[in-house]
């Protein structure tokens, strides 16, 4: 009986295993799916900001010129 509970409990473990893996993988995957857009569009994003930088600081350039002009 001690054997036959042994392998019982040795099947157990290994079906716990495989159900572990499978749901890592899957977590993993649906982890990747959702990642990859959401680090695009935070590149796009900070790519947008950079641009709108730039133009602020052009502008922020033009005004004080003109201001300067009428001092």
């Amino acid at each position: 009986m001690d054997e036959e509970l042994r392998r019982h409990l040795d099947a157990m473990k290994a079906e716990l295993k495989s159900d572990i893996e499978r749901v890592e993988t899957a977590l993993l995957t649906e982890f990747h799916k959702w990642a990859s857009p959401a680090e695009m569009r935070a590149r796009t994003h900070a790519a947008a900001l950079r641009a709108i930088d730039l133009e602020m600081e052009s502008i922020t350039e033009r005004v004080e010129k003109l201001e300067g002009k009428k001092n």
